[in-house]
């Protein structure tokens, strides 16, 4: 039995935690049969179980179950007598007179006893109590051993708990614990030289979520059935984009428009041409825009919400297409039209490195999640990763990558994502050298990655937007449309409050905003006299959306009523929602 000797070993002092066999840490109690209940301990069906009986209009609603889930949130509030009330008047038990036997015999450590009765609770599957039946037994095991009673617990391992057959790795684990106590590690220690053994307590919550829910009531299972109403309620509201601070049970959740920036609040006109670019920093801090005018302008958002220019960067000879914040925000990468990528300090504003590799330009790139390597892609359709000094540490030549500038890493670093033929996208493993590819039908115009890299969004030549999940299997999971784009690269971008909302520019300068999850179009933002070219929502605040425009304009968007304290702070437009229209 993976090294258990039959002498005894020495002694370990171990203590076990005290619990109080009243009741459960949950709130749950055990108690007397409701009036009438019998109190033998053969399984039979609970009272009125069986019966057709519904309530509510659907009728989908049994009253048994109902009526016992109701029973279960009242005794794990602590309203006992009202619980037992509730059993006695509707004459249907929480529990049978078998399963509340069980759960003292549990409490009380009558472990033999316990097992037994396992068997006449109404289990039909005898895996499920072959393994209720080894989580009782080790708890007795790990008992024996804290009262040093090394032979028993010895005994219990080998006649007891090893032919159940169930977890054999566990089972030698176990062992090891008689041969030396003071180094297992399945015990939890206290102290210096005292070990706690879990709470019987714990032990039959353990079991409670091991056995049907027919035979023992879920833990919280009401509230874990309003909390899931609660949920699909938001995810169904078009235009839920608030911090929740407070959603009603007494009414049902739905928010209105003006919980969606759709007012201008700012207009930066410093750029003296067409603007192709802009991104938030990752901490909404900052607002980098880039140019045909060749220059990029670091914008800092204020306490208040107010957009100030920080930075104007120049160097430059070419339009510039494409922007990379480091995962600091302490940094930024530049990519100008089939030139080279530069590296600034985001805070002084000076150029720290240009990145560029034998009179070929560069298209696009992106920082590693580390802070320490840059990927770029070139007009040969290679791939470079460098050094953040420039060093060349991998080049992957072939058809890795189109002269288009969206250049993508996942959050976790593994995979570069590019456009590798006009309707094509490589996600491409540059440590596995595993590649996956998405095909579209039509051209790809651009693509953005979501925050946590498991969704892509690729805008397309045909004036769609697809939404993608690049995690595990690929496979396209909504489309957006709606939006003009004839000639020109137009952006669209995640946001929103947990990016629950998709924006994308557009043609007849307008800004399209679709509801992730249902794919319908919720709004629509003009302002601006050319093409909108690049949307960003600040990731910190979800109310507060900016985009770029021929115009040689940024827009600010906001809500229309901005309420700019909370709770007596200011919080930068941050909005909650309680639930109101």
């Amino acid at each position: 039995m993976g090294g258990v000797e039959d002498d005894e070993p020495p002694s370990k002092r171990v203590r076990i935690s005290s619990c109080k066999l009243e009741g459960l840490s949950n709130g749950t109690s055990l108690r007397e049969p409701a009036s009438g209940a019998s109190c033998d301990l053969m399984a039979r069906p609970l009272a009125s179980e069986g019966d057709d009986e519904v309530v509510g209009p659907k009728g989908v609603v049994r009253k048994v179950e109902f009526v016992r889930i109701i029973a279960e949130a009242l005794y794990s509030l602590g309203y006992k007598k009202t619980g037992a009330h509730l059993e006695e008047e509707s004459g249907i038990p929480l529990h049978s007179s078998a399963v509340n036997s069980f759960m003292q015999q549990v409490l009380e450590g009558k472990w033999d006893e316990s097992v037994v009765t396992l068997h006449r609770i109404g289990l039909v599957d005898e895996s499920i109590i072959k393994l209720a039946s080894f989580v009782i037994l080790e708890q007795k095991f790990f008992e024996l051993l804290d009262g040093e009673n090394f032979m028993d617990a010895l005994k219990t391992l080998r006649t007891e708990i090893a032919p159940l057959c169930v977890n054999s790795d566990r089972v030698r684990e176990l062992s090891s614990c008689i041969v030396s106590p003071s180094h297992c590690d399945l015990f939890r220690f206290s102290g210096k030289d005292t070990i706690t053994v879990k709470p019987r307590s714990k032990l039959l919550e353990e079991l409670q979520r091991l056995l049907p829910p027919t035979v023992m009531i879920p833990e919280k299972r009401l509230v874990h059935l309003v909390e899931q109403a609660l949920d699909l309620q938001r995810d169904a509201c078009k235009f839920h984009n608030s911090l929740v601070e407070e959603m009603s049970l007494l009414t049902d959740h739905q928010c209105g428009r003006d919980h969606i920036p759709s007012q201008t609040l700012q207009i930066l006109n410093e750029h003296s041409d067409e603007v192709w670019f802009l991104q938030f920093s990752h901490n909404g801090q900052y607002l980098a825009s880039s140019s045909n005018d060749r220059t990029v302008i670091i914008w800092e958002v204020k306490v208040d919400g107010r957009v100030s220019l920080k930075r104007k960067l120049a160097g430059h000879q070419k339009p510039v297409s494409f922007i990379s914040w480091s995962p600091d925000d302490h940094q930024l990468l530049t990519c100008g039209v089939e030139e080279v990528v530069r590296r600034w300090d985001a805070s002084t504003g000076e150029c720290l490195h240009t990145y560029e590799k034998g009179g070929l330009g560069v298209v696009s790139c992106s920082w590693a999640p580390d802070g320490r390597t840059v990927f770029t892609g070139l007009a040969d359709k290679s791939l470079i990763m460098w050094d953040i000094d420039g060093k060349e540490l991998e080049c992957w030549k072939g058809q890795r990558t189109s002269k288009m500038s969206d250049l993508g890493i996942t959050s976790d670093g593994k995979q570069i994502v590019s456009v590798c033929k006009d309707t094509t996208i490589l996600l491409f493993g540059w440590e596995s050298k595993a590649e996956k590819i998405i095909e579209e039908d039509q051209t790809i115009i651009s693509f953005a990655l979501s925050r946590d890299g498991k969704s892509l969004l690729v805008s397309l030549l045909n004036e769609e937007i697809h939404l993608w999940n690049i995690e595990g299997h690929v496979r396209l999971l909504a489309k957006y449309k709606g939006h003009k784009r004839s000639r020109f690269v137009i952006r669209s971008c995640f946001g929103g409050l947990e990016q629950a909302f998709v924006a994308s520019g557009s043609e007849d300068s307008q800004v399209y905003i679709w509801h992730r999850s249902s794919g319908e179009l919720v709004m629509t933002l003009p302002g601006h006299s050319g093409t909108v070219n690049c949307v960003s929502w600040n990731p910190s605040n979800p109310h507060m959306l900016a985009s770029a425009s021929d115009d040689r304009t940024i827009r600010i968007w906001g809500l229309k009523e901005v309420k700019m304290k909370h709770n007596g702070a200011h919080t930068n437009g941050v909005h909650y929602c309680n639930g109101g229209s």
